[in-house]
């Protein structure tokens, strides 16, 4: 490749990669304001810092789950089509792992942080912290993790042992 070639290729990978205009000029979108970044800004750790106030059970978010989460995930959580959220308990050591929310996952708390970022799928964000406990608790439930009456708050939730809590490297 020549010199001249070359530089043609950076400018265009530079111009590729070149920020557009800002929102302001391009006449879209708006800047966020204080309270929809702090709604926003939510980290959840392992230990459970970081999860709001809020209460449910899993007979609490039966109802929800089957409204806003079995389209996708099943009536059972193993249906699908999207991600099998049941199952899967002793396969992740054999050709062909399951991972699921009660086979793979190490922390309760990480779960209820992915179902308050990301769903439901056609709304993610819009569930309260009450509907967040109660689907988590539902889907902690069908995976025999947690009882239906067993009640999850921002204190129980991170009590809760995972069966693959020791299946990771620290």
């Amino acid at each position: 490749m020549s010199r001249v070639q070359l530089a043609v290729a950076a400018l265009l990978v530079v111009q590729a990669f070149r920020p557009a205009g800002t929102a302001a000029q391009l006449g879209l979108g708006r800047l966020p304001t204080p309270d929809e970044i702090k709604a926003a800004d939510v980290a959840v750790l392992p230990d459970g810092r970081g999860l709001p106030p809020g209460s449910g059970t899993a007979e609490r978010g039966r109802d929800l789950y089957a409204r806003r989460c079995a389209a996708c995930h099943g009536a059972s959580g193993k249906e699908g089509p999207a991600d099998i959220l049941v199952g899967g308990n002793g396969s992740l050591a054999t050709p062909r792992p399951l991972k699921t929310v009660g086979s793979f996952w190490p922390y309760s708390t990480t779960l209820w942080d992915y179902i308050n970022r990301s769903m439901p799928y056609d709304r993610p964000g819009t569930l309260t912290a009450d509907e967040v406990y109660a689907v988590t608790a539902f889907v902690l439930h069908l995976n025999g993790i947690v009882g239906a009456a067993e009640t999850l708050t921002q204190e129980t939730l991170p009590r809760v042992r995972m069966p693959n809590r020791d299946g990771f490297i620290r």
